[in-house]
């Protein structure tokens, strides 16, 4: 492959991994003027927010047997299809409910983007290339969450939030077509994969119990759904907490998301020198000590909106050294079934950030500390998974 086609090829994955986060983060700051629409309360708007991660995450479990089965091209463009339809369908909704159907059948089609990106990086590159890749795709999935609030706040300014639902129709067309004819394929599939439950069950059951794959999915997936707990709470905190308007939010959230784009690209040259189980050691330890302060901080009223910035920038900088290392690390004892540990390991992901975002809705007071309970909870249960996790490795490395 030369390296133009490298590129493109790149751009294309980079474009399939940005449409779940614009699908995430793109109507955020339409949250109060939805729920006005929709005669209901931001915290309600939220539900759909969950009802997204939890199609997105099984989803992901339907599309691992199906790219292994019949190649990444054909369940992708279903996939795309199905996530168009979704997004056209969720510009007439009248309800809030019609919203949370809507959005989980959209998120079940954006998965199949999310799938089969991150398999395509193990078919098309060496196991040690591919924790760079991931860090590259990582500033895909920074810069989204950067520009997707700051977009969707001057899109619902504009011409109202029904309209940001027609930028995501586009932005699924546009890798609908680039996937039909730009996308190589070069993965060759396994017809002896049968698509029965039994089957299917056995080979999720072959990967979760891969000790490196158990180990860093659940690390990886605990570690990130802090950021789905920062994601659902945010609305809240910064235009609720801190009054700020929703242009400003989306700037907010942009700026947040530099720490997370910053930090994946700073581990692409640490790689160079530390293994990536260093680094995430060193990650997840100031994710906990960070996620501490914070909450000390704000138990003791000394946290301004100056300093819940702050506080969020590091925490985000902390994921975004965690995420490309664990996904690299998780998939690379799989070869043949790659497709089914992507799928597991995205469906994992995201079941955990819909369990996040959900525990937020148990707590009834408007402030940030909610958040930070469910962001320091999620990096101490990754620390302890990571700890005991790697002794389980080594016990099975030396026999």
């Amino acid at each position: 492959m030369t390296s133009k086609q490298q590129l493109q090829l790149i751009l294309i994955l980079g474009s399939l991994t940005a449409l779940g986060p614009f699908s995430i983060d793109m109507y955020l700051p339409a949250f109060p003027v939805i729920a006005k629409d929709l005669h209901t309360t931001t915290e309600n708007v939220a539900i759909s927010l969950s009802s997204f991660f939890i199609g997105i995450s099984l989803g992901q479990l339907l599309y691992g047997p199906l790219l292994d089965r019949f190649g990444r091209k054909k369940p992708l463009v279903i996939g795309l299809t199905i996530y168009v339809l979704a997004s056209i369908g969720c510009l007439f909704v009248y309800s809030l409910n019609q919203l949370i159907v809507l959005r989980a059948i959209q998120a079940v089609g954006s998965c199949a983007a999310a799938v089969a990106s991150v398999a395509m990086v193990r078919d098309f590159f060496p196991v040690k290339d591919s924790a760079k890749i991931f860090s590259l795709l990582m500033l895909v999935v920074g810069v989204s969450p950067m520009l997707a609030p700051t977009v969707g706040s001057y899109i619902t300014v504009l011409f109202g939030w029904h309209a940001i639902f027609v930028a995501l129709v586009a932005l699924g067309l546009l890798n609908l077509f680039s996937t039909i004819f730009l996308l190589p394929d070069k993965f060759v599939p396994d017809v002896n994969i049968s698509l029965k439950p039994g089957p299917i069950i056995r080979g999720f059951l072959a990967v979760t119990f891969e000790p490196q794959f158990f180990t860093y999915a659940f690390v990886g997936a605990i570690s990130f759904a802090g950021l789905f707990a920062y994601v659902a709470g945010s609305p809240v905190v910064f235009m609720e907490v801190f009054k700020a308007s929703t242009e400003a939010y989306g700037w907010i959230f942009a700026f947040l998301s530099i720490g997370l784009i910053g930090s994946s690209q700073v581990n692409s040259l640490l790689l160079r020198k530390y293994k990536s189980e260093q680094i995430i050691v060193w990650a997840l330890i100031c994710q906990v000590v960070f996620t501490v302060i914070f909450y000390i901080a704000l138990s003791l009223n000394v946290v301004g909106v100056f300093e819940a910035l702050t506080f969020l920038f590091l925490f985000l900088g902390c994921i975004g050294f965690t995420n490309p290392n664990t996904i690299a690390l998780s998939l690379a004892p799989f070869k043949k079934n790659a497709g089914t540990a992507s799928a597991l390991m995205g469906a994992l992901q995201m079941g955990m950030g819909a369990l996040a975002s959900t525990a937020l809705s148990f707590f009834h007071t408007k402030s940030a500390e909610p958040m930070t309970i469910v962001m320091f909870t999620t990096s101490l249960i990754a620390m302890v998974i990571l700890i005991f996790g790697r002794r389980s490795i080594k016990m099975t490395s030396t026999l």
